[in-house]
């Protein structure tokens, strides 16, 4: 299993959830808001108010997913998300050594 993380325009995540989500077994994913910017960064903020806001609005999408859906997950990713300009955003993949759906586990009682 792998973990895909992107950041991405706000934007383009209405397009990328349905083109997402038109995949066969599809395992879902996370989505959170988040601030950023990428260097290098020729814009050097010249006072306090331009350096606290000079972040631009991002989302951060995370999938686990399988081995075998990981290639197809980013390339769809990458498709949607970019337009060739700066601050389209970043995918990268991560290991997982294991992953557990809490509703389908069944362990024992957790007081005793």
């Amino acid at each position: 299993m792998k973990e895909i993380r992107a950041v991405i325009r706000p934007n383009k995540l209405p397009k990328l959830r349905t083109v997402l989500r038109e995949m066969p077994g599809f395992p879902g994913m996370t989505v959170g808001k988040v601030e950023g910017f990428g260097a290098p960064k020729t814009h050097v903020p010249h006072n306090i108010k331009e350096e606290l806001t000079d972040y631009s609005a991002k989302v951060r999408i995370e999938i686990v997913s399988p081995d075998e859906m990981v290639d197809d997950i980013v390339r769809r990713i990458i498709n949607i998300a970019c337009t060739g300009q700066t601050g389209d955003g970043l995918v990268w993949v991560v290991p997982i050594d294991r992953a557990v759906f809490i509703n389908k586990t069944t362990v024992g009682s957790p007081h005793g």
